[in-house]
């Protein structure tokens, strides 16, 4: 089944990489949605595919150096049926 999660990250998720990891990982995992940092400091992803693989690309990126997750919000959201790609914003 397909599903698609919005997330925001908290902890040292910018300046380490974490848009260009999470990129590749959704990539290599057939992942769609997108990545996105915000004002706030914090990170901005929505993400759809299995829960499987949304679960493996979490965890993937709280298993990557120098990035540190210190909390997560998470909700699952409408799927994008048309959606191609995983895309990196600003």
């Amino acid at each position: 089944k397909i599903l698609r999660k919005h997330f925001i990250f908290y902890g040292r998720v910018q300046g380490v990489g974490f848009r260009y990891r999470a990129y590749s990982a959704a990539i290599k995992l057939g992942l769609s949605g997108f990545v996105s940092n915000l004002y706030n400091g914090t990170v901005e992803m929505e993400v759809q595919g299995t829960e499987e693989e949304i679960n493996r690309l979490v965890v993937t990126l709280d298993q990557t150096k120098p990035i540190r997750i210190e909390g997560i919000d998470s909700e699952e959201i409408p799927v994008k049926h048309k959606e191609k790609g995983f895309r990196m914003l600003n």
